[in-house]
């Protein structure tokens, strides 16, 4: 790459970085493996230099490399070898006015399986269309509505307990 295109690059970084960040951590509910997420995301988008700038848009460019780094990342060894601690996101990364539903929804959300929450962030906190999903996650638009639909079952079930186990304590 010329000097131009290293520019242009660092660019979109600074411009796309809280984003694909904000995704990353939805997806694997740590921030520390969110930025190693994001960090082999921006290298494969640097590799790709070309063909990232030349999209209609960049940013879905970067965010479709994301969940399949993600989805990759699912599949081999190091999920399983590697022991993630249940515990609450730094305080430093963003405060929520509601933290109580805020930690019970990403715990809920990281009960689901990796495809259901891929579904879900991608429609969901993305705000991508089935199509715009099923295209991202090379899968029929079929497989996204039953994703979407389990996952969200699954959700409204984990966040019923949770308010129902509150309710209890009180």
């Amino acid at each position: 790459m010329d000097t131009d295109d290293d520019e242009a690059y660092l660019a979109y970084v600074e411009q796309a970085l809280p984003g694909l960040r904000r995704v990353a951590y939805l997806l694997c509910q740590d921030w520390h493996r969110a930025d190693d997420l994001v960090q082999a995301t921006l290298e494969r988008v640097y590799l790709h230099w070309r063909r990232a700038a030349q999209a209609r848009q960049p940013a879905a460019y970067a965010r479709t490399m994301l969940v399949r780094v993600f989805l990759t990342e699912q599949r081999t060894a190091w999920a399983r070898r590697v022991v993630l601690l249940d515990r609450p996101p730094d305080s430093a990364a963003a405060a929520e006015p509601d933290l109580a539903n805020r930690l019970a929804l990403e715990a809920a959300l990281r009960e689901l399986p990796p495809r259901q929450r891929a579904v879900v962030v991608l429609r969901f906190y993305c705000d991508l269309s089935v199509e715009q999903t099923a295209e991202t996650l090379h899968c029929a638009q079929g497989t996204v509505k039953s994703q979407a639909a389990k996952g969200l079952a699954k959700l409204r079930e984990a966040l019923t307990e949770n308010t129902a186990a509150a309710a209890t304590r009180s």
